[in-house]
């Protein structure tokens, strides 16, 4: 049996080829075109909004346009597709355009905004984007291509923005709120104490990392600790967490588990912090 195993194993390895560089290149750049069609329209039409809107050809401003719910909650009125971008313009190498990106979030951008906005997408998309620039612009500027100007100006924001999302974490637990203003902490949102556990789980890679590149412990602090009381509330004998729960009990709502939507980027970043943080 066991060379038989051994022979549908060579059989079906010796069809499988590796990609061709040709093929490699080829998707590599399509990869490119697809990021420059979204990005240039962006920026061609809906700059400073957060969101184009592919239809209308126009930008989506919070509070200008028909509410769509929850969904809304990821922006706030913060150009939130250009700060998410700036990294994906030095790995493509164009490192004039993410030059002049960082000084329009600079000079365009502010969080002093009375707006309720999603913790966690303001904390991966907008202080993970922040920190992935300052990184990188740092980077441009020690390798003496460009950035002779820059003074950190990106991790100030990011700072700033992760400040306006430490209120969330006042709960019981120390498990944060899901929503935050933006302004005034959690002032007519902490009766929302429901949240998933992907949204509870998915704040350690920035805040430790805002707090490594700052010198300020807390956020870092205050991102372990919601990791901690996650581990603890997980089912001791599979060791599996559920999806959603309540930030001031700690209790289970929802205790059905697996991969997918409300859970994924927990794991996700129960991984990564061990490889950014060895624990």
């Amino acid at each position: 049996m066991i060379w038989v195993a051994f022979l549908l194993l060579w059989s079906t390895s010796s069809l499988v080829q590796g990609m061709t560089d040709v093929e490699r290149l080829e998707l590599r750049y399509e990869a490119e075109d697809m990021f420059y069609h979204a990005y240039n329209a962006y920026m061609s039409n809906a700059w400073p909004a957060d969101e184009l809107m592919p239809l209308s050809c126009r930008g989506r401003f919070r509070g200008r346009e028909p509410n769509r719910g929850d969904i809304d909650d990821a922006m706030g009125n913060f150009s939130l597709t250009l700060i998410d971008s700036l990294d994906m313009l030095v790995v493509l190498g164009d490192l004039e355009e993410f030059e002049a990106s960082v000084k329009k979030v600079i000079n365009t951008v502010s969080f002093d905004s009375d707006i309720v906005v999603s913790v966690f997408e303001t904390n991966i998309r907008i202080v993970g984007g922040l920190l992935s620039g300052h990184v990188l612009a740092e980077l441009v500027q020690a390798k003496q291509k460009g950035m002779s100007w820059y003074r950190g100006e990106l991790l100030n924001m990011a700072i700033d923005c992760g400040t306006r999302l430490l209120p969330a974490f006042n709960s019981t637990t120390g498990l944060p709120y899901p929503r935050v203003n933006l302004r005034t902490g959690l002032q007519g949102v902490n009766s929302i104490q429901l949240t998933c556990t992907a949204c509870a789980g998915s704040m350690i890679l920035e805040f430790a990392a805002l707090s490594r590149l700052s010198g300020e412990k807390i956020f870092e602090e205050k991102a372990s600790k919601a990791m901690d009381v996650l581990w603890s509330a997980r089912h001791r004998q599979s060791n599996l967490v559920g999806n959603v729960l309540n930030v001031n009990t700690g209790d289970w709502v929802r205790r059905d588990s697996g991969v997918g939507a409300g859970i994924d980027s927990y794991y996700e970043y129960v991984a990564k912090a061990y490889v950014l943080l060895g624990e």
